[in-house]
């Protein structure tokens, strides 16, 4: 029988918080044509002379407030998430970053190096975004191909709306969800209105028909702003959270063209302003904390909301390795491996 193994695909962080790494990192990331996806020219432009000259020296000073003495929290966790999926399967599991270390080609080398033959590629991004769960299915097949290699993979779809998900969501924020909390915030993150409208090409119902994302079609299959309604709607459904209690927003925004909304730098002083005196945020955009949610939103998020009248604010945990994840993923591998 071919032998298999299953891979886990993230995003990935800088080397260190060093400028020079976080440098690098940005330009690996930044220069991918999927998440700047403008021309190679004008992407080389912002990127080498509007981004890169002032902004790793503020993201590594960012990096510096979330790094432990083991690293990067996204890859340290998603190694440990690795670790504890293959402890209960037959077959190995392997990880690799979209962007740094481990990366796609050095982790393909050694899973052939290793005699792997199939490999189950699972994206860790509940929701289809070409910025996120795209590039990184698109990038395995590249480095595949330019090894002349006869590797077969079989992917795992977004799970965004899948009931073990919803389930492993709702179970880790079960401890903060029974806190005395006046509202939910439910924090997405965004991408720019421009690449929801490509997923249409009939261009007759993305941002086109009213209540574009509640009404059926077919670009849902590939649209993040309707995978992510979905898994807000099923997450308060299966937690019992009242309609008045709760709202969504989308965060990360960056540059002047138009992104979803609303923003969650905007959402979260305004419900303080409201009078909302005890917030809880959760994030199931992201699988495990990083940047994103331990620097933008436990502590960048937290202070705007004390700055505006707030009194306590809390995030929510990520599912890092939560054992509702760790079996889902198990779960999702066996089958697989048994079909």
């Amino acid at each position: 029988m071919a032998k298999k193994a299953v891979l886990l695909l993230n995003l990935g962080s800088p080397a260190s918080t060093s400028i020079p790494d976080v440098k690098a990192y940005l330009r690996e990331f930044l220069m991918d044509e999927r998440v700047i996806d403008k021309g190679p020219l004008t992407r080389w432009f912002i990127v080498n002379c509007l981004i890169l000259p002032t902004r790793p020296k503020n993201t590594a000073a960012a990096y510096k407030k979330i790094w432990t003495k083991e690293g990067s929290p996204l890859v340290t966790m998603s190694e440990k998430v690795r670790g504890l999926v293959e402890d209960q399967l037959d077959l190995p599991v392997y990880l690799a970053m979209r962007y740094g270390e481990p990366s796609i080609p050095a982790v393909v080398d050694q899973m052939l190096k290793d005699g792997v033959e199939e490999v189950f590629s699972i994206p860790l991004y509940p929701h289809y975004a070409a910025s996120s769960f795209e590039t990184a299915i698109v990038r395995l097949q590249e480095v595949i191909q330019e090894k002349g290699s006869k590797l077969k993979t079989t992917l795992m779809q977004p799970f965004y709306g899948d009931d073990d998900y919803i389930d492993a969501l709702v179970e880790t924020a079960k401890d903060d969800l029974v806190r005395d909390y006046d509202h939910l915030l439910i924090s997405f993150h965004g991408i720019p209105i421009r690449h929801l409208q490509r997923g249409d090409p009939s261009g007759t119902h993305c941002q086109v028909a009213g209540n574009c994302c509640e009404t059926p079609h077919p670009c849902h299959a590939t649209c993040y702003r309707h995978q992510s309604l979905v898994t807000a709607w099923q997450f308060v459904k299966k937690a019992g959270i009242p309609d008045d209690k709760w709202s969504f927003s989308f965060q990360s925004r960056i540059g002047r063209d138009p992104w979803m909304e609303p923003y969650t730098a905007e959402e979260i002083p305004r419900l303080a302003k409201e009078g909302k005196k005890n917030l809880l945020v959760i994030c199931p955009a992201f699988v495990a904390d990083c940047l994103e949610t331990l620097e933008e939103i436990s502590m960048e998020g937290k202070e705007l909301f004390l700055e505006n009248g707030g009194e306590e604010f809390n995030q929510i945990p990520c599912l890092n390795d939560h054992p509702k994840w760790v079996d889902l993923l198990a779960a999702r591998s066996r089958q697989w491996a048994s079909d």
